[in-house]
């Protein structure tokens, strides 16, 4: 049989099942503010992202926008290299860091730089995709990054065509300084939290916050560079070239095919996410804590009264046990040598079955006891001498001290009554106990004898019959029906199984 749970168990119980729902509730509203303020954040970084490609597109449109001027200009329509050399000068005086214009023909000739005397002899230029795309469309072409041949550094190149008679002659390059592009980042970044960076059309940074100097150059992180070209926009979480978890958005410029990606440390959400958890998770155990040291202190309260109640109770029973034992040595005393022998069996068997009904109330602590169980203890010692004689039925139905004892007392008289004279004092007599649940807390029981001799109203009242008849319903404030019917008698008992009613 499996054991109860003592009463300090059940209280804890009691107490983490009522908070620890609380604090995965709270938990879950945390999470939730979480996953919204994420969303909200990779809002931010796309805008964030579109904002700073806008920023690139302008700066380089406006380089493209001088450089086809120069393209145009009078002076390299005549070849006129000395004149020309002066108006590229003046365009390239706005940039710092020294770059240069150079000019080819569609062999691969140089045929100006910028960066070399007017009479030096210049070598031939390495061969590009996008000169040859100028070349072939007239339009104009942005390359990726790559180690210019002089400079030895990285670079990317602006190219324009240069037209004559509706036929591009020449290509017309320049390198803008790599600073350009780190100023727009810098100008851009809007905390240290973010990692913003500016790739070629093959995914190479050559523009990049933090830690330019080690990352130009480089490829994107992995697991950026995987979503990189998946599309001309998106959004993913990435870990930075640092290891640093980001919250990353990206767009290609249509102009340039560059690609801006902007990423802010996915742990300035996650952070205050994870405090928010933390002091959840501390204030729900501290309550969690306090309700169990409440809990145990109430249990231990508990059990210290029900202790004193048990010691009362017990002191109750020994001394009621003692009195019973007294009034049948008196009644013993009392009735030796007297004549009437039959009187003296009855008040003992009245005292036993009184005995009965207090060892099961002692058994539930005098709260009370179910129908069945008074009947079952009452009706115990005819039991025993024949099982099948008799019949109960009915459901399990709470009872007052009060009723029990006085239905224990009714069922022994009836049971005596039937043991000498009724349905249990012939073979194949029987008798039917069966009782239901009324409306209002009531209760019915009928008891009802079959197969005995047949039964004649008795010439005088006896004391079974006053107990049944008027002390029941004294005591009860119910009704008790007791009839002598020639196939047995009957009785019909209604009563509150509560504490009488006013």
């Amino acid at each position: 049989m499996r054991r109860s749970l003592s009463l300090p168990v059940r209280l804890a119980i009691l107490v983490a099942g009522t908070l620890l729902p609380l604090i995965g509730f709270s938990a879950a509203i945390v999470y939730q503010h979480y996953q919204e303020s994420r969303t909200e954040a990779f809002g931010r970084v796309v805008q964030f992202t579109r904002g700073i490609q806008l920023v690139l597109d302008r700066e380089m449109q406006g380089i493209l926008s001088g450089l086809t001027v120069l393209a145009s200009s009078d002076a390299l329509a005549r070849d006129d290299f000395v004149v020309f050399r002066r108006r590229a000068q003046a365009f390239l005086s706005q940039f710092p860091d020294h770059p240069s214009i150079v000019i080819g023909d569609r062999a691969g000739r140089q045929v100006f730089n910028s960066s070399e005397a007017p009479d030096a002899v210049l070598p031939p230029r390495t061969p590009r995709e996008e000169r040859d795309i100028v070349f072939q469309t007239g339009k104009p072409a942005f390359s990726p990054l790559f180690i210019g041949s002089v400079s030895r550094r990285p670079i990317v190149t602006v190219t324009v065509p240069v037209f004559r008679d509706g036929e591009v002659i020449y290509d017309l390059s320049f390198n803008p300084p790599q600073q350009i592009f780190q100023k727009i980042i810098e100008q851009q970044k809007a905390s240290d939290d973010w990692t913003i960076s500016f790739f070629d059309q093959k995914g190479v940074n050559f523009a990049r916050v933090p830690n330019p100097e080690q990352t130009i150059g480089k490829s994107a992180s992995p697991t950026l560079l995987a979503v990189l070209f998946s599309a001309p926009e998106g959004q993913a979480r990435t870990v930075s070239l640092e290891g640093v978890p980001l919250l990353t958005a990206f767009a290609r410029s249509e102009l340039t095919g560059w690609i801006a990606a902007a990423g802010i440390a996915e742990a300035t959400l996650s952070a205050p996410a994870l405090r928010s958890f933390f002091l959840t998770g501390a204030i729900g155990l501290g309550m969690l804590v306090i309700g169990l040291g409440f809990a145990i202190r109430m249990a231990t309260t508990i059990a210290r009264g029900e202790a004193l109640h048990e010691l009362l109770i017990n002191e109750l029973n020994h001394r009621v046990k003692n009195t019973l034992a007294t009034v049948q040595s008196l009644s013993g005393q009392t009735f030796r040598g007297s004549a009437d022998a039959e009187a003296r069996s009855k008040f003992e068997a009245r005292l036993g079955s009184l005995g009965r009904t207090h060892d099961v109330l002692s058994a539930k602590k005098w709260e009370g006891a179910r129908i069945g169980e008074v009947i079952d203890a009452a009706l115990a010692p005819f039991e025993s001498a024949n099982p099948d004689a008799i019949r109960k039925s009915g459901p399990a139905v709470p009872m007052s001290p009060r009723c029990v004892v006085m239905v224990s007392m009714v069922i022994h008289e009836l049971a005596t009554n039937a043991a000498k004279y009724g349905a249990l004092s012939r073979p194949g007599g029987y008798v039917v106990v069966e009782w239901s649940a009324l409306p209002d807390g009531l209760v019915e029981l009928h008891w009802r004898e079959r197969g005995g001799p047949s039964v004649e109203h008795p010439a005088r009242t006896g004391f079974g019959s006053r107990l049944i008849e008027q002390g029941f319903a004294a005591q009860l404030g119910g009704t008790a029906t007791l009839r002598f019917d020639p196939e047995g008698v009957t009785c019909r008992l209604e009563f509150s199984a509560g504490e009488r009613r006013s």
